[in-house]
């Protein structure tokens, strides 16, 4: 059975907050960033992942190496406060990123998905106008 990671790293790059997503699915690492904006409360990060974590765009996958982590509670303690105390994002994330930035592929993807929408959206409304308009006219004809 495949084991699936996902951490979420917020830190601070001029002039916003912003988060990154990880995921690691099948030793293949794929990546996220969000920008917040105002530093985001613990409540409002949660409430980001619960509504908005579906709707995400992920890099495409680099191949990473999934860790198995400790069962002693103090060390995984300690991990995490080492992961807290080093700020930034992990070197596979990086390039993970890099990869993204360099295809363009998460912004590419939404502006295409909003055009095509928004041109479905204008042509359904057209069609329907002359719908209604050829409908009007065939009444007219009719005498009513």
């Amino acid at each position: 059975m495949d084991k699936i990671a996902g951490r979420l790293t917020v830190f601070f790059e001029e002039p916003f907050w912003v988060g990154i997503f990880e995921r690691i699915s099948e030793g293949k690492l794929s990546v996220c960033k969000v920008t917040f904006g105002a530093e985001p409360k613990d409540y409002e990060v949660y409430g980001f992942i619960l509504k908005n974590y579906s709707h995400l765009r992920f890099s495409p996958a680099v191949a990473a190496e999934v860790k198995e982590r400790a069962e002693n509670p103090k060390r995984i303690q300690r991990e995490v406060r080492r992961q807290l105390e080093g700020a930034g994002i992990g070197t596979r994330s990086q390039q993970a990123l890099k990869l993204q930035q360099a295809l363009n592929l998460q912004q590419e993807q939404r502006k295409t998905e909003r055009k095509a929408a928004g041109r479905k959206m204008r042509e359904a409304e057209k069609e329907r106008r002359f719908q209604l308009k050829q409908q009007k006219r065939k009444e007219k004809h009719r005498g009513r």
